[in-house]
C-alpha cells in the first residue's frame, strides 16, 4: 500500500518513527522536467505486488513543466529542492524519507511488476547487507551497443561480486539502502555522487548485495548522441574525469552532465566539444599505436 506523508517545502528531516509504524520501502525520485516519463513511473510502482506499505517521495528540482501536479495526480508525496543537482535532489527526498529501506530511481524508469518484492526477499535472506544493487536496461534501444553495453557493464559487475564478494558499481535507478545507516549524498558531487561515491561510503558499513535478476528499465534517451559521445564525454570526461576532480578538491570543479529532455541540436556546443575530444583521442590513440609498431620493427 502507498502511504503519503505531508507535503512540505521546509529543510530538514522528519522525526524518526518507531520501527514498527514505518514503511518498508521510501521510494525516492527526482525529477526535472519529466512531464513526459514520470506519469509511466509511477503507474509502475503502484502495480507492484509487494504487500507492505511503501512511501513515494518526488523530489522537484526546479521543474519548469508540470512533472509536480503529475507526480501528485498519482498520489506521490512531492518536495521542492531550490538547489540544481541530482546528488541535492537526493539528499532532500532521503532526508524527509520515513521508510526502513530507502529505494533510490530515477523518473524516466519502470520496473517489472515484482520488483519492491525482490528487493525485500533478497534483504530478508541477507539481514546483516546494508544495500542491495541491481542492474538497468534499456527500454527501446535500437542500436546493438545500446543493448550489449549494459549486460556487459552488470555482468562484470555480478561476476566480481560472486568471486569476491565487493560491488564495484550500482546504478542509482536500481538502488536500495537501510536509512539507518545511510551517510548522505556529497553533494559537491555532480558526477557519480549518488553511485559510485555513496557506494563507497555504504560499504564501510557493511556488506552490499548485488542481484542481477532483477533490473529497472530506463529510457534511452541518455544514449542519443551516440557510442562516442557516450563513451568519451559522458563517461571518461564527466564520470571519470569529473568525479575525481570533484572528490580530491571537495568542490564541483567540473559541473553535471547535460540533461538530455529534448532531441539533441547538433550545432550545440556539447557536440562540438565532443567531436573534437573524440578526434584528439583517436590522433593520440594512433600517435601511440604508430610509435609501438615502429620500435617494434627497430625504426626507433
Amino acid at each position: 500500500m502507498v502511504v503519503q506523508s505531508e507535503e512540505t517545502d521546509m529543510p530538514g528531516e522528519l522525526p524518526v518513527m518507531p520501527l514498527a509504524a514505518r514503511p518498508r520501502f521510501s521510494v525516492v525520485v527526482p525529477a526535472l522536467d519529466e512531464e513526459r516519463y514520470i506519469g509511466d513511473c509511477l503507474q509502475s510502482l503502484a502495480d507492484q505486488d509487494f504487500a507492505g506499505d511503501i512511501e513515494i517521495i518526488v523530489v522537484d528540482n526546479n521543474s519548469s513543466d508540470a512533472t509536480a501536479v503529475v507526480a501528485r495526480g498519482f498520489g506521490a508525496t512531492v518536495v521542492h529542492e531550490e538547489r540544481p543537482g541530482v546528488c541535492w535532489a537526493r539528499q532532500r527526498g532521503t532526508a524527509l524519507a520515513r521508510g526502513e529501506f530507502v529505494v533510490s530511481t530515477d523518473a524516466d524508469t519502470t520496473f517489472a511488476p515484482d520488483w519492491l518484492s525482490r528487493i525485500d526477499e533478497v534483504l530478508t535472506q541477507h539481514p546483516s547487507c546494508v544495500a542491495v544493487g541491481g542492474p538497468c536496461s534499456f527500454t527501446d534501444a535500437t542500436s546493438f551497443w545500446a543493448r550489449t553495453y549494459p549486460t556487459l557493464l552488470f555482468g562484470a559487475v555480478a561476476l566480481v561480486h560472486r568471486l569476491t564478494g565487493r560491488v564495484l558499481y550500482v546504478t542509482a535507478t536500481n538502488l536500495a539502502f537501510r536509512r539507518a545507516v545511510w551517510p548522505g549524498y556529497n553533494t559537491q558531487m555532480t558526477q557519480g555522487g549518488d553511485e559510485l561515491d555513496l557506494l563507497r561510503r555504504l560499504q564501510r558499513r557493511g556488506p552490499v548485495v548485488f542481484d542481477r535478476h532483477n533490473p529497472t528499465f530506463t529510457s534511452p534517451r541518455r544514449l542519443q548522441r551516440g557510442l562516442a559521445y557516450n563513451l568519451v564525454v559522458t563517461f571518461f570526461l564527466y564520470y571519470f574525469v569529473a568525479y575525481w576532480l570533484n572528490r580530491v578538491t571537495g568542490r564541483p570543479v567540473v559541473g553535471t552532465a547535460p540533461a538530455f529532455r529534448r532531441a539533441a541540436q547538433s550545432s550545440s556546443f556539447i557536440l562540438w566539444a565532443s567531436r573534437l575530444l573524440i578526434a584528439a583521442t583517436v590522433l593520440a590513440l594512433g600517435a601511440v599505436l604508430l610509435r609501438t609498431s615502429m620500435y617494434v620493427v627497430g625504426l626507433v
